[in-house]
């Protein structure tokens, strides 16, 4: 495994064996960061490593055990950790899948993994001052975007869209707690939305789901290498200062410690976030 002797940032991406998360670790790695590739797919996360000559990992964050074994490998092989991008995430299909964990798929791969990995590497982050980077989405914006914590795992009224969108305004609830806690740390968080993006994501969700990733609505998407404009975005968000919500615009600005008036969706979604966890 690779060391940080060469004191570059180092900068774990998860779910980047393909797609954004894939694209992301290219431009990481090509600005100069020492990223970490980690995915679920052994061949697909050891060939984008191979091309990087970088250290890659595999976890399936679908098993918390494979989540907490990652944590390991990385804090015996870094003792810093400059930049956690939690980007592996899915959206599961139309009937209610049920992980070995006992928790339901969408919320636990987007949400309670990257939790748990985050929970788990705060040496590491702490010993860099690092910044923790969570892919969420404009779904969980929505007005009908609801954390339950009463029902976190659906099990009244499951809906695959539902459950995505519950997943991704956790991930903001969890940037800004996150920022609050780990502040005192100098651990900075910030949540980002990277726009629509052509790659595997939806395959395996709702069929209105994988209807708009298809053909022809496909064709309007921007390919992962060639968004440039929206890696803009993850390099801005990974220098980011805590707390923020970063849209796909390169701008991002800094929310106060209460949450800041409506000045659009997304950081709207940021300051109003607790008001949508329903009891």
């Amino acid at each position: 495994m690779k060391g940080t002797s060469d004191q570059r940032r180092v900068v774990v991406v998860t779910g980047s064996s393909d797609g954004i998360g894939a694209a992301a670790a290219r431009m990481l790695a090509g600005g100069g960061d020492e990223v970490v590739v980690v995915g679920r797919s052994p061949g697909k996360t050891r060939a984008v490593a191979a091309q990087l000559g970088a250290e890659w990992h595999v976890a399936d964050f679908a098993h918390l055990d494979q989540v907490r074994g990652l944590a390991g490998e990385l804090r015996a092989s870094h003792s810093r950790v400059d930049v956690l991008l939690n980007n592996a995430g899915l959206i599961a299909g139309s009937r209610r899948t049920i992980t070995s964990d006992g928790h339901e798929l969408t919320f636990q791969v987007n949400h309670l993994a990257a939790f748990l990995l985050a929970m788990l590497l705060r040496e590491p982050l702490a010993a860099a001052r690092g910044r923790v980077i969570t892919t969420s989405s404009q779904a969980g914006a929505r007005r009908d975007a609801k954390v339950v914590p009463g029902d976190l795992d659906m099990a009244d009224g499951y809906d695959g869209m539902r459950a995505y969108k519950a997943s991704k305004l956790a991930n903001v609830l969890f940037t800004r707690e996150l920022a609050r806690r780990w502040g005192p740390l100098g651990v900075n968080a910030a949540a980002a939305h990277p726009g629509i993006v052509r790659s595997q994501w939806g395959r395996s969700g709702p069929p209105i789901v994988r209807l708009g990733v298809n053909f022809p609505f496909r064709l309007v998407m921007r390919s992962p290498s060639g968004a440039r404009t929206r890696w803009c975005g993850w390099r801005q968000a990974s220098r980011a200062e805590t707390g923020e919500a970063a849209a796909t615009s390169p701008t991002v600005s800094q929310p106060p410690p209460v949450p800041p008036p409506a000045t659009g969706t997304w950081r709207k979604s940021c300051g109003n976030a607790r008001r949508r966890c329903a009891g």
